[in-house]
């Protein structure tokens, strides 16, 4: 049976190292890390996760600082808010809660966040410092996938990772992660995306799944190989009668026919899912420390 890689223990595991540090940062400097988030309009899915992150912050003693904006809100009175935080001195990540409304431009207001705050990871020069191998601020998702990898003891050096999605938030940057010619990374990479004419010929060939296509149970059984160490980005709600709420959640990979012929995989839920929360606080506690940059 596959070794189940439990994303909820090791990001407590994460949460716990960053609460140690931050009593550090606290007792030896003073700093307190500081997180500002802006959440524009009333999306109920963006209120759940802006929810969360304002009780991690409270759990790991970090100073939380969330700002609500109608859904007519202007685009320069965002773009100002972003700007008093930049030059906020107990502000150390600045979020905006993306989808934005459509009349608000997402790239001029991800733009406008000093990338030395920007530890969602979103910012091209945070972006152009993971391709050439610069320290930086890495997106918190790929860069939980990365812990997994890491934290489970799977060694990728020279293994085949096939990504499954090229999003700017997943794919492209664990896809930069993965190449890296660092410890704990080295593989060879291939990206896979809707234009494959067969998905399948590639992921039958991959020593590592990375699945974030966004579409339930896309990859099955008879799309991978045995052995092979499954990461499933996806959460997607599918009709399920059998359930209270009248839906389950799911990922992109059919967990029940791969997990026999994996020798590692995440679960969905519990598998990367809790891994973002914790790497947006891990990057803004780097950013409270203050060294990030330095090499």
């Amino acid at each position: 049976m596959a070794q189940i890689i439990d994303g909820k223990k090791i990001s407590e595991e994460i949460k716990s190292e960053i609460k140690e540090r931050t009593k550090l940062l606290l007792d030896s400097r003073g700093i307190v890390p500081g997180l500002a988030v802006l959440l524009v309009g009333d999306d109920a899915a963006s209120s759940i996760y802006v929810n969360s992150k304002n009780k991690a912050c409270d759990a790991l003693g970090f100073k939380s600082i969330v700002e609500r904006m109608p859904a007519d809100a202007k685009e320069n009175e965002v773009i100002s808010l972003i700007n008093k935080w930049n030059s906020d001195p107990e502000v150390h990540g600045i979020l905006v809660q993306l989808p934005l409304p459509k009349h608000i431009n997402e790239t001029k207001v991800l733009l406008s966040i000093n990338p030395t705050k920007d530890v969602d990871g979103f910012h091209p020069e945070s972006v152009g410092r993971l391709v050439v191998g610069l320290p930086g601020f890495v997106s918190c998702t790929p860069a939980g996938i990365f812990e997994l990898l890491k934290r489970s003891n799977i060694d990728i050096s020279g293994k085949h990772a096939v990504v499954v999605g090229r999003s700017n938030i997943v794919g492209k940057p664990i896809a930069n992660i993965l190449y890296q010619k660092k410890k704990h990374a080295n593989a060879v990479v291939t990206i896979c995306h809707t234009g494959a004419k067969d998905l399948s010929y590639y992921t039958k060939q991959a020593d590592i799944i990375i699945a974030a296509v966004g579409k339930p149970n896309v990859i099955k059984a008879d799309d991978v190989k045995d052995g092979v160490i499954v990461i499933d980005v996806g959460i997607n709600r599918v009709e399920d009668s059998s359930s209270p709420k009248g839906y389950k959640i799911v990922g992109d990979v059919d967990f029940d026919s791969v997990a026999p012929k994996a020798s590692a995989i995440t679960p969905v839920p519990g598998g990367v899912g809790p891994m973002t929360i914790a790497m947006l606080m891990h990057n803004t506690l780097l950013s409270a420390e203050g060294n990030l940059f330095d090499e």
